[in-house]
């Protein structure tokens, strides 16, 4: 009759421990199970927020061209959402890093796109990695075509859209707000059908 080496019972223990020690420490496989979903919650709820801003600046102006005629790399689909808008949010707000509450930045990316600031790597913009055709070029092309009272309007309106609105009893107007309203008061947002109040040194940032 054969006899095992190691005793049963010996066998079951060492089972029983390494069983334990898989299912109560916390080990490499349960950390990488964790974190995956933690990274992607942000991401997919920021990319909703810019489509959601987006849709509310097409709603204020419908005549401003969405330029979503692009195709996704991955399966030639078309790709809606992906408009003008929502890459030049991305461009202002993720490459460039700039503040999303004041006019004066917002001008400053528009005259990125118009060549009359800093130069726009294509490489860097929006789109580049997700989209078959880079849409940088026909982006320059559709904000050149808008004349400068319909960039005004639009900064305006985007400038709005992220200012944190007062509170009804007047206590919690941001430091932000005072400092906007500090350096150019604000004008009425129109239409790009409409001509809106011009600022002071728009002349070298929206030149036409």
């Amino acid at each position: 009759m054969f006899k095992p080496l190691f005793p049963l019972s010996l066998l079951l223990g060492c089972l029983s421990f390494l069983l334990t020690m898989l299912l109560h420490s916390p080990g490499q496989w349960g950390a990488v199970s964790q974190a995956q979903p933690a990274q992607g919650v942000p991401a997919g709820g920021y990319t909703v927020v810019v489509e959601i801003i987006a849709q509310q600046v097409y709603a204020r102006f419908p005549d401003l061209p969405k330029g979503n005629d692009y195709r996704r790399q991955s399966d030639g689909s078309p790709d809606p959402e992906n408009t003008l808008i929502s890459r030049m949010i991305r461009y202002h707000r993720d490459i460039k890093k700039r503040p999303t509450r004041y006019r004066f930045d917002w001008r400053l990316t528009l005259a990125d796109y118009l060549d009359a600031n800093e130069q726009m790597e294509p490489e860097r913009y929006p789109g580049f990695s997700t989209l078959q055709e880079t849409p940088l070029d026909g982006d320059r092309q559709l904000i050149a075509q808008l004349n400068r009272e319909q960039r005004q309007a639009l900064v305006d309106f985007l400038a709005e859209i992220y200012r944190p609105q007062t509170s009804v009893n007047g206590g919690e107007s941001g430091a932000g707000n005072q400092e906007e309203d500090s350096q150019s008061p604000t004008p009425a947002v129109t239409t790009p059908n409409q001509p809106g109040l011009s600022q002071p040194g728009d002349a070298q940032l929206l030149m036409p």
